[in-house]
């Protein structure tokens, strides 16, 4: 990074593929602030720099990637290519809002719910997406429905796009959550979307929360995407354990992981990024779910924890998913 008059005291870099996260540190030499970094299991990385304390974007970067946090400055190595669906001229479906008023969770709920142009019919498969406004936005989730709607690779179908409420609390293994989800939401949401097979999706902390609406209401969903999912164990996530939820979590998972409670085996994708610490625990709940009868599989995207990682893993696993489920 130019800095001839070394305006900057200190320039570190902050990145999610190796620990520590905030580091390491650039040093300035010959009018510029210089690091060499190591590659790793990737074919981009998103980053910011901690200028005098301050995280930035790389201000000699022009290559962006926005998130909910702000947008951060991106590497492409030569061997990334984005999707190609992202230059489709298919139309898009339409989008409504709706509000729904959940009791368990004390909060007025905000689903956007999503129809694939050609209109589905009242027997069409339904999309549950946590995190779904953010999945729209910034993986492009209700573009690649268009697409594949339009290319016949997926039926025409509907997606319910759930906001959180408290992310955090509700997403962490919450028995709560899981309650509101299949007496309350749901129920509600088909009201206004008919549907007979349901699918269910979301990462991180999402995917955490289907699997474990699955677990406890096996009935609701007929397959899932799970995504680079906080499947937090004690024996190998130890530098998750000040997430307040940390315990519930590892309790949760060391069920699935035994197989300790009775479920209904249906078809789950996981993907994950090839450089992130949930690759480990993702690959044990796979391999658990395999075990158990599921037809289970996962996949590695040369990537990170971000929402491009996500959105990179779409196809072909979320047609699959979908087409298993039927």
């Amino acid at each position: 990074m130019p800095d001839p008059d070394r305006g900057y005291r200190e320039v570190v870099l902050a990145q999610e593929i190796a620990r520590p996260r905030l580091g390491p540190p650039f040093e300035w030499h010959d009018g510029a602030w210089r690091l060499e970094f190591e590659r790793r299991e990737v074919d981009r990385m998103e980053y910011l720099l901690a200028i005098d304390g301050r995280l930035l974007p790389d201000p000699a970067n022009p290559l962006r990637a926005p998130g909910p946090f702000g947008d951060k400055s991106v590497v492409d190595w030569p061997e990334y290519h984005a999707p190609e669906w992202l230059d489709s001229v298919a139309d898009a479906g339409p989008v409504e809002q709706l509000e729904i008023r959940c009791r368990r969770l004390v909060a007025r709920v905000h689903v956007q719910l999503y129809a694939t142009p050609d209109p589905p019919g009242l027997d069409a498969p339904l999309l549950v997406a946590h995190d779904g406004p953010e999945y729209a936005l910034y993986s492009g989730l209700t573009r690649f429905l268009d697409v594949m709607s339009w290319e016949e690779r997926i039926p025409p179908l509907r997606a319910a796009l759930i906001q959180p409420v408290d992310r955090n609390e509700t997403y962490s293994a919450s028995a709560l959550y899981a309650a509101a989800l299949a007496r309350e939401l749901l129920p509600e949401i088909s009201k206004r979307a008919p549907h007979k097979r349901r699918i269910g999706m979301g990462a991180s902390l999402g995917a955490l929360a289907m699997l474990h609406a699955h677990r406890r209401h096996p009935k609701l969903f007929d397959g899932l995407l799970l995504q680079s999912g906080s499947f937090f164990r004690q024996r190998s996530d130890k530098q998750e354990s000040t997430f307040p939820r940390y315990r519930r979590i590892t309790r949760f998972i060391g069920t699935v992981l035994r197989g300790l409670e009775g479920a209904r085996a249906i078809p789950v994708a996981i993907t994950c990024g090839a450089a992130e610490e949930n690759r480990a625990n993702n690959e044990a709940v796979a391999a658990a779910l395999r075990d158990q009868g599921y037809p289970a599989w996962s996949a590695l995207v040369r990537d990170a924890h971000n929402w491009t990682c996500w959105r990179d893993a779409f196809d072909p696993h979320l047609p699959a998913v979908i087409e298993a489920a039927a």
